[in-house]
């Protein structure tokens, strides 16, 4: 009996704490739009943190940061963040009147515990640094989340067209639930990277703009390729999943003719390739260096 008494205790200390989300570990400090922040916990954060952690608040408003400032870089890479495009990059009152009194105190307050750092000469380096997304899904740089309408079942192909090659024995899809990050559109078609149905697996792909619901179509640039025709110098794995697992779409033989597009970056360096499965188009990456590809030192790329 007393065993279960202690077992019913740490059960009830245990739903006692606060759980932490994958979101809440997307920000800074996850609570400093709801409660009054002290000056000591400010103290436990980096001086560069906290210019992020001020700033947080204003973006959790749609504060349309200046684009490359080291705020967007970090702001638009969190699922959460979506600028208010309908502000200049002069006129932030929008943004300023939606915060509330509690907001506007914590902004105050971080910026006093920056200004006694400076005063006294320390950036407080023993303090928190910036939250590592809990994600390891290694994203190429530029896809970018994209907050699609929920529920949608969307076909996705490894090329632009309908006549491509489909993974997954031809039945590839993305369920809109789930995380999706999107690069821009080719020829009416988004390129991106979305959570597989099958468990711990990502996908780079296309869907066509005609399948996604009205109303749900991101701003994204329009893409470019390279085009040349190149050789595999080595056999190698062809993925649609550069993010995460590496999973083979297909091999592709020393000597083939392929068509390079472009070089994606994660902690991996990969050529995005255009070549052919059963006879269908498809795309995919393979790890730099295995095309005979020669870029000419006086072309900016």
């Amino acid at each position: 009996m007393k065993k279960l008494c202690l077992l019913l205790a740490v059960v009830l200390m245990l739903s006692a704490l606060p759980v932490v989300s994958f979101a809440d570990e997307l920000y800074i400090i996850p609570d400093s739009n709801t409660r009054l922040l002290t000056y000591d916990e400010l103290w436990n954060y980096q001086y560069d943190t906290l210019m992020y952690a001020f700033n947080e608040i204003y973006a959790r408003h749609g504060y349309k940061f200046e684009t490359g400032s080291r705020c967007w870089m970090w702001f638009t890479q969190m699922p959460w963040y979506h600028a208010n495009e309908s502000e200049s990059s002069t006129n932030h009152h929008e943004t300023y009147a939606a915060c509330s009194s509690i907001e506007n105190k914590n902004v105050d307050l971080i910026k006093q515990v920056r200004a006694d750092m400076r005063a006294m000469g320390t950036k407080n380096p023993k303090g928190r640094g910036l939250p590592t997304p809990p994600t390891n899904v290694n994203k190429p740089r530029g896809f970018n989340f994209v907050d699609l309408k929920p529920n949608q079942k969307l076909a996705v192909y490894t090329a632009p067209s309908y006549s491509a090659y489909r993974a997954n024995n031809g039945k590839a899809s993305c369920n809109t639930s789930g995380a999706v990050y999107a690069l821009g559109w080719d020829s009416g078609w988004m390129l991106m990277l979305y959570e597989a149905n099958a468990a711990g697996q990502y996908r780079v792909g296309y869907v066509n703009s005609a399948e996604i619901k009205k109303g749900s179509l991101p701003n994204l640039p329009n893409l470019t390729w390279d085009n040349r025709s190149c050789t595999v110098l080595t056999t190698s794995t062809m993925t649609d999943d550069p993010a995460l697992t590496g999973k083979a779409l297909c091999t592709v033989q020393a000597g083939t003719t392929v068509r390079y597009l472009t070089t994606m970056y994660n902690s991996e360096t990969w050529d995005y390739i255009e070549t052919t499965i059963g006879g269908q188009t498809a795309r995919g990456f393979i790890r730099h260096g295995a095309l005979d590809i020669a870029f000419d030192d006086d072309i900016i790329y």
